[in-house]
């Protein structure tokens, strides 16, 4: 297990268990050391973790309060992001955009909306998703989760562990919408999802947390959680392409031209449609 610590005022890691280990019996790390591993809420000595408790020749004595270090020593970071939390970050948010935009593409088609003009107008995608972060605001100041991220066992807190404000919530949910999605533009989208993963890679967190002083708790991934996700987000995207299949199939098929076999096999299994509205 990779393991965190804080020694001399900087943090360290990631560090395997082992190596922690004979560190610890080698006399370098005390047992008050600050460590972190995934899966702790925060910052606690090392001889209150249960994983080198025989290291210390002590049960570990469980406290009611996150580790709070001297008040002579620095303030301690943030637990770094692990890589399993990260992933699920990035599924539970377009487990989140798959969802809405499935919603609202159903409400376009049930209200008799002009579909086809607003797949070719570019303002109306770049649109699409404002009333999405409109609301994913107020389910982060409200709850503290979305519902991808209550799905895969995600909150998102502040440092002190105290739930968002309003205002919050609001510059969070800009930031990711601006530099995180960019506006849901095609290419600028996957641009900007590269230098998020980086980003959460170099600081432990996406760049909007880090700046916000904001960070995502995790609980442990249940198996039933992996079928409601998959079973949802594949209901989601089904019912979008049922949607707009009509209004995009005659691009795909005249695309298609060059390519008389993958034509044949289109036009004998078209997808499921709704049938346009008037």
């Amino acid at each position: 297990m990779d393991i965190w610590i804080i020694k001399d005022g900087e943090k360290i890691g990631p560090i395997h268990d082992y190596e922690v280990r004979s560190r610890i019996e080698k006399g370098e790390l005390p047992a008050t050391t600050p460590a972190w591993h995934d899966g702790l809420p925060a910052w606690k000595p090392l001889v209150e973790i249960s994983l080198f408790e025989r290291e210390f020749d002590r049960p570990v004595e469980p406290q009611d309060t996150p580790y709070a270090p001297p008040a002579a020593e620095p303030d301690l970071p943030v637990p770094p992001a692990s890589r399993p939390v990260l992933v699920r970050r990035f599924f539970a948010r377009w487990f989140d955009l798959f969802v809405y935009a499935a919603v609202w593409w159903f409400m376009m088609w049930a209200l008799a909306a002009d579909i086809g003009g607003m797949l070719s107008n570019p303002w109306a995608v770049f649109f699409l998703y404002f009333p999405w972060f409109v609301l994913e605001t107020f389910l982060l100041h409200r709850f503290g989760t979305t519902p991808g991220k209550w799905v895969l066992g995600l909150r998102v807190v502040n440092d002190d562990t105290s739930r968002l404000s309003l205002a919050q919530a609001s510059w969070r949910s800009v930031q990711v919408l601006l530099i995180g999605l960019g506006f849901g533009l095609e290419g600028l989208t996957l641009i900007c999802q590269f230098m998020a993963f980086f980003t959460a890679v170099r600081f432990g967190r996406p760049l909007w947390d880090h700046t916000g002083g904001h960070r995502v708790v995790s609980v442990s991934l249940r198996p039933m959680r992996i079928v409601t996700y998959v079973l949802v987000i594949y209901g989601a995207i089904a019912l979008q392409m049922m949607v707009v299949a009509p209004y995009v199939m005659p691009k795909i098929l005249e695309a298609a031209k060059p390519y008389p076999a993958l034509r044949e096999l289109l036009e004998q299994n078209p997808p499921l449609q709704l049938p346009p509205r008037r």
